[in-house]
């Protein structure tokens, strides 16, 4: 059981694939730019709110900074169709349209930013629980054998103490063997999986 990522089934492909998510955005802002200007200068036609879609792909793939500055490039666009088509947009209308594509690139952005943050958490606390119950581990399997030898040979008992050092030997063998395995799979990939010890 890999603990220090997720599969990639679960990743979104606009995290897998940035350049692809990149090319998304920038075709889908010239896109709806060109049809912005080829429907003229009627102002009831707002589809300038699709603007709403690249600023969100941005802001999943990047975060709050990407959707914050994908956000303005949709208002200077926005601003730019305005000044050539010559458009005289009313405070509402400015506001219908300024308002959800900043809101959209401010709060999916940070919410993206989080959801990183904290998987980001998780793969660390992985991390620490494998290497404690390495620990564990180590002291069963090494420590242990090895105060239960010396209390053997303080008492004289030769054998028990040669018997108890064995068996120290193989366990630690076996420990570092599985640890070298693993380690080959990934970093600490299946050190955590008891269905391996």
């Amino acid at each position: 059981m890999a603990l220090t990522s997720t599969p990639a089934a679960y990743v979104p492909w606009f995290s897998r694939r940035r350049g692809l998510a990149l090319a998304g955005v920038l075709a889908l802002f010239v896109s709806i730019t060109v049809v912005r200007f080829a429907l003229g200068n009627d102002s009831s036609v707002a589809i300038t709110v699709f603007y709403v879609v690249p600023v969100s792909l941005a802001a999943l793939a990047w975060g709050r900074v990407a959707g914050m500055l994908a956000s303005a490039a949709a208002l200077v666009l926005l601003a730019l169709w305005v000044l050539v088509a010559d458009v005289d947009l009313t405070v509402l209308g400015w506001s219908t349209r300024m308002v959800p594509i900043l809101l959209v690139g401010l709060l999916l952005g940070d919410a993206s930013d989080r959801l990183r943050r904290a998987e980001q958490a998780r793969v660390e606390q992985a991390k620490r629980d494998v290497l404690h119950r390495q620990a564990v581990e180590i002291n069963d399997s090494l420590l242990q054998g090895m105060a239960a030898a010396k209390w053997a040979l303080e008492a004289e008992r030769h054998d028990v103490a040669h018997e108890r050092l064995s068996d120290a030997i193989s366990s630690g063998q076996k420990l570092v063997a599985r640890l070298i395995r693993d380690s080959a799979m990934g970093p600490l990939d299946g050190a955590a999986d008891p269905s391996r010890r």
